[in-house]
C-alpha cells in the first residue's frame, strides 16, 4: 500500500489551533512510537513563491499548488502538516501562509510575525524561500521579519539549534558563491542588531542557529533541472538528525508523544506574548506528560490483577519471596514509564520517576507491614513453642530463653531480608524491636509463671511437713515444745531452701531477686508455724480439758483409772491441771525467736499457788500490780507474737476449772461408792459387842425351836425382797439414792408377794407383770429422784462445749452450768488444791 501524507490544517486562517485534527494526525504517522526520532521541517517566504511546490517535489506531500491559469492569489491559508514520503526518520513538515499578501491586508504582518515565531519553534530545519533577485532588499528578503522573529524569539524562548535553510529560487548567472556570503552577511547583521536579554550579550548567532544556503533553478524555465536539483536537496533531509546532518545538533527535542501539547502551548504563548523561554516550556510538557505516564502506570498497577491478588494473599499469611515479587513489580512498572517517557527532560523525567517509584512503594509498603506482621507473629509463636519444647526437656530455663530468642530473631531477620525491596531500603528495625520485646515479655511472663509453680511446690511442701508435726508438738505442752518447733522450723526450712536454689539455678536470677526469694520463703515457713500456733492456741480451752481428762483418768500406763479407795484423788487433780497449766503456758505466745520469758513461772505462780483473785471479786481493779494476770501484755513478749493475754488466760483457768470439777467430784463419788460396796460388813468390834451382848437372845433362839423356824421364814422373806427391789444394783448408785428408791418401791413389792403367796395358796398362779400402779408410782418416784451421785460420770469432758466472746478485758471463755452437790465436808476438802 503507498504511504500517504496525511495533510492536516494545524492552524486555520483566524490563528485557531486544531488540536483534535493534530492528534487525529500523529496517531496516523504514529509519532508517539518515533520518540526523539523524527524531524520537523517547516517553510515560510513571500506568497506565491512556490513554497507548497518545492514542499511536495521535496516531500512528495500534496499541499494544494496555485494554478498559473487562475492568476497569483493566496493557495495556503493558515498552516497545514503533513508526513514526508520516503524520508527516514520520520519528517512533519509545516506549509505556512505566505508572507506580504494582499489578502491579510494590514492585520498580515501579525499573523506572519505569529507563524514565522511558531516555525522557529517547533521545527528542527526551516526553509526560507525567497527569489535570487531579491537578496540585497531590505523588505523582500524578509529581512525585518527575520529581525521581527529573532528579537520576540530571544525574548520569549531560549535557544534550541534551529538550521535555517535558505533556498534561493530562480537562480541566475551569479554563482552561487558570491550570493551566499552576501546573505550571510546580512543575516548576521540583522542578529546583530537585536536586542538580546541579560546573559545572551555576547551570544554568536552560530550558537542559536545554523545557516545554510540552496540554489535551485527556475521551476517553470529549466523545471527538470529545478526536479534534479530538488532531488538532490531531499538527500540531505535523509538522516538529517542524525550527526552531521541539517540537525544533527538540535537541541531542547520534545518526544513524539507530546508534541501536540507542546505545539498547541508554544502557540498560546506566542499568541499572548507571554514570557516563557523555551526550556521552561520543554519543562512544562514534560512535566504534563510524565505526570500523566506516572498517572497512567499507577492506575494500571492498582488495577492489576496480579497485584491484587498477592495483596489478597498476604493478608491471609507470609508468602515466600515477596521481596522478588514486590521488585518486579515496581521494576516493571517504572520500566514502562522510562520506554514512555524517555525521550522528555531528563530533570522532570527522573523527578516524575521519582515521584512515581515513591507513590508505587508508598501502595507496596503496606504489603511490606503486613508481611512483617506475619514475620513477627510466627517469630514470637515459634519462640513460644521452642521454649515450651525446651523446658519440658529439662533444660535451665534462661539459656533455653536465649537459645530461642535468638533462633526466632534470626529467622525474623531472614524473612525480613526475603520481603525487603531493593529500590526502598525499607528498615525493618521497629518491628524488629517490638519482636524483641514481645519476646522478653512473654520470657519474663513464663519465668514469672515457672518460679510461681516452683514457689507454690516448696511452699506447699514446707506447709505438709510442718503443720502437723507442728501441731503435734504444740498439743504435747512440753517444756521444750518451742524449742523443738524452732529445730524443726529451721531443719525443713534449710532442707526445702537447698532444693529451692537447686530447682531454680536454670534461671540465672540476680543475687537480689533470690535473696527476695529465700527470704519469702524462710518467711513462709515461719508463717506456717505461726498460723498453726494461732489455730491451736484457738481451741486451747478443748486441749487443756483433754489434756486433764487424760491425766486424771490414766494412770502412769495410759491404763484407765479404776477409783478403788486407794487413789489420791488430790495429788493426781494437781498433777492433771499441771499438764494443762504447762499447755497453757506453750500456747500463751509465740517463741521463734529464742528469747526467755516467764510467762509459764507467772501462770503456776498465780494460778496453782492461788495468788489468782477469786471470781467473785470482780469489783477489783484488774489493772493493780499486785495480780501479774491484770495486764493485757506479757513482758519480753511482742504483740505480734502474744497469742492468749495474761487477761484471757486468768479467764480461761477460771472457765477450766468450773468445767473439770464435776469430773473431780464424779471421782470422788465413785470412790466412796467403791468403798460402801467393798465394807458393808460391820466392823469388828461391833461384831464382838453384839456377840456379847446378844448372847442371852441366842440362847433363846437354840432352846426354843419355833424362834428358829421364825427366823427362817423372815430370812426368806428378806431374801426375796433383797431380790425384788434390787438393793445391791440401788446400792451401788449411792447410799442416799438407793434408801430413796427402796422406800418408794418397798411397800408396792410387799404387797405385791404377799398376794403371789396367798393365789399359790388358792391353787392359781399371779402375772408376773407389775401392776400399773406399781409401775406409775415407780416410774415416777425415780423421775423424781436426782442422778447427781452417779458412781462414774455419764456425760463425757468432751461433750462439754466452750465459746469464746469478746470482753471489756479480753477473751472471756464460757461453758453450760454444771450442776453438782459436794456430799461431804471431805469431798469439798479433797476438790479444792
Amino acid at each position: 500500500m503507498e504511504e500517504d501524507c496525511y495533510a492536516t490544517q494545524l492552524i486555520n486562517a483566524n490563528g485557531e489551533f486544531n488540536r483534535d485534527g493534530l492528534e487525529s494526525f500523529l496517531k496516523k504517522v504514529k509519532l508517539a512510537d518515533c520518540g526523539l526520532s523524527y524531524a520537523v521541517v517547516a517553510i515560510m517566504g513571500p506568497q506565491s513563491s512556490g513554497k507548497s511546490t518545492l514542499l511536495n517535489h521535496l516531500f512528495r506531500t500534496n499541499f494544494r499548488e496555485m494554478d498559473a491559469y487562475s492568476g497569483r492569489n493566496q493557495t495556503t491559508k493558515g498552516i497545514w502538516i503533513a508526513k514526508c514520503i520516503g524520508i527516514e526518520p520520520c519528517t512533519i513538515v509545516m506549509d505556512l501562509e505566505g508572507t506580504d499578501g494582499r489578502e491579510r491586508g494590514e492585520d498580515d504582518t501579525t499573523f506572519e510575525k505569529r507563524s514565522a515565531l511558531f516555525a522557529l519553534a517547533i521545527s528542527d530545519i526551516v526553509l526560507i524561500n525567497m527569489w535570487c533577485h531579491d537578496i540585497g532588499r531590505e523588505h523582500a528578503a524578509n529581512k525585518p521579519l527575520l529581525k521581527t522573529v529573532f528579537q520576540v524569539m530571544m525574548r520569549l524562548f531560549s535557544p534550541r539549534k534551529t538550521t535555517l535553510l535558505f533556498v534561493i529560487r530562480d537562480k541566475t548567472k551569479t554563482p552561487l558563491e558570491l550570493l551566499e556570503p552576501i546573505l550571510r552577511e546580512d543575516i548576521q547583521k540583522i542578529w546583530d542588531a537585536v536586542p538580546k536579554p541579560r546573559g545572551h550579550e555576547n551570544t554568536h548567532l552560530s550558537e542559536f542557529f545554523n545557516v545554510v544556503v540552496v540554489a535551485l533553478s527556475s521551476y517553470e524555465e529549466k523545471e527538470e533541472k529545478f526536479k534534479e536539483e530538488v532531488a538532490q536537496l531531499r538527500q540531505r533531509f535523509l538522516h538529517s538528525i542524525s550527526p552531521g546532518g541539517l540537525a544533527g545538533d538540535r537541541q531542547g527535542v520534545v518526544p513524539g508523544s507530546g508534541f501536540s501539547f507542546s505545539a498547541h502551548q508554544i502557540w498560546k504563548i506566542i499568541k499572548e506574548n507571554k514570557d516563557l523561554d523555551l526550556p521552561a516550556h520543554k519543562v512544562m510538557v514534560a512535566t504534563v506528560r510524565c505526570e500523566e505516564i506516572a498517572r497512567e502506570k499507577f492506575n494500571q498497577l492498582t488495577h492489576d490483577e496480579d497485584w491484587l491478588a498477592l495483596e489478597n494473599a498476604v493478608e491471609r499469611g507470609p508468602i515466600p519471596g515477596i521481596g522478588k515479587k514486590l521488585s518486579s513489580i515496581l521494576e516493571s512498572y517504572l520500566h514502562e514509564y522510562d520506554t514512555q517517557s524517555t525521550y522528555f527532560d531528563e530533570g522532570v523525567r527522573n523527578a516524575k520517576r521519582q515521584e512515581l517509584e515513591s507513590a508505587i512503594l508508598d501502595l507496596l509498603y503496606h504489603v511490606y507491614t503486613t508481611m512483617l506482621g506475619h514475620l513477627r507473629y510466627k517469630a514470637h509463636e515459634n519462640f513460644k513453642i521452642r521454649l515450651e519444647n525446651s523446658l519440658k526437656k529439662g533444660e535451665g530455663f534462661a539459656s533455653s530463653a536465649r537459645a530461642c530468642a535468638e533462633s526466632s530473631i534470626h529467622d525474623f531477620d531472614q524473612g525480613c531480608a526475603d520481603a525487603a525491596i531493593q529500590q526502598a531500603g525499607w528498615d525493618s528495625s521497629k518491628a524488629r524491636e517490638k519482636l524483641r520485646r514481645d519476646i522478653d515479655a512473654h520470657a519474663s511472663t513464663v519465668c514469672s509463671a515457672k518460679l510461681s509453680e516452683i514457689v507454690v511446690k516448696y511452699e506447699n511442701q514446707l506447709s505438709t511437713a510442718l503443720t502437723e508435726p507442728v501441731e503435734s508438738l504444740l498439743e504435747s505442752g512440753e517444756r521444750d515444745t518451742w524449742a523443738s518447733i524452732r529445730k524443726l522450723l529451721k531443719h525443713r526450712t534449710e532442707v526445702e531452701i537447698s532444693a529451692f536454689s537447686s530447682a531454680v539455678s536454670g534461671f540465672e536470677l540476680d543475687k537480689a531477686k533470690m535473696t527476695t526469694l529465700v527470704q519469702n520463703l524462710m518467711d513462709y515457713a515461719r508463717n506456717v508455724v505461726v498460723k498453726k500456733a494461732r489455730e491451736e492456741a484457738g481451741k486451747v480451752l478443748i486441749l487443756m480439758k483433754d489434756r486433764f481428762s487424760m491425766v486424771f483418768n490414766h494412770d502412769t500406763d495410759s491404763l484407765p483409772r479404776v477409783w478403788t479407795g486407794k487413789e489420791d484423788i488430790r495429788t493426781i487433780t494437781k498433777e492433771a491441771r499441771s499438764a494443762s497449766l504447762k499447755l497453757l503456758s506453750v500456747m500463751a505466745a509465740i517463741r521463734l525467736d529464742e528469747k526467755p520469758d516467764e510467762i509459764e513461772n507467772i501462770l503456776f505462780s498465780c494460778l496453782m499457788d492461788g495468788i489468782v483473785a477469786h471470781p467473785s471479786s470482780r469489783d477489783r481493779s484488774i489493772g493493780t500490780s499486785s495480780d501479774p494476770l491484770a495486764l493485757s501484755t506479757w513482758d519480753e513478749i511482742s504483740p505480734e507474737d502474744t497469742l492468749i493475754t495474761p487477761l484471757q488466760c486468768k479467764s480461761l483457768w477460771r472457765q477450766f476449772k468450773a468445767e473439770t470439777d464435776y469430773t473431780v467430784t464424779q471421782a470422788i463419788s465413785a470412790r466412796e461408792a467403791y468403798r460402801q460396796n467393798n465394807s458393808w460388813l460391820p466392823p469388828m468390834w461391833a461384831i464382838v459387842a453384839m456377840v456379847i451382848l446378844g448372847f442371852n437372845e441366842l440362847m433363846l433362839l437354840l432352846r426354843n425351836p419355833l424362834y428358829v423356824l421364825i427366823l427362817f421364814v423372815v430370812y426368806l422373806l428378806s431374801k426375796a425382797l433383797w431380790v425384788q427391789l434390787d438393793i445391791e444394783g440401788e446400792l451401788q448408785r449411792g447410799t442416799l439414792a438407793a434408801l430413796l428408791s427402796v422406800s418408794s418401791r418397798f411397800l408396792p413389792t410387799v404387797m405385791n408377794l404377799l398376794r403371789r403367796l396367798a393365789e399359790e395358796a388358792q391353787g392359781y398362779a399371779v402375772p408376773k407383770a407389775p401392776t400399773q400402779s406399781e409401775s406409775v408410782v415407780s416410774q415416777s418416784f425415780r423421775q423424781q429422784t436426782p442422778q447427781a451421785n452417779a458412781l462414774s460420770s455419764s456425760i463425757p469432758e468432751s461433750s462439754v462445749s466452750s465459746n469464746i466472746s469478746s470482753s471489756d478485758d479480753g477473751v472471756e471463755y464460757s461453758s453450760p452450768n454444771v450442776t453438782h452437790r459436794r456430799t461431804t465436808n471431805i469431798q469439798e476438802e479433797e476438790i479444792s488444791t
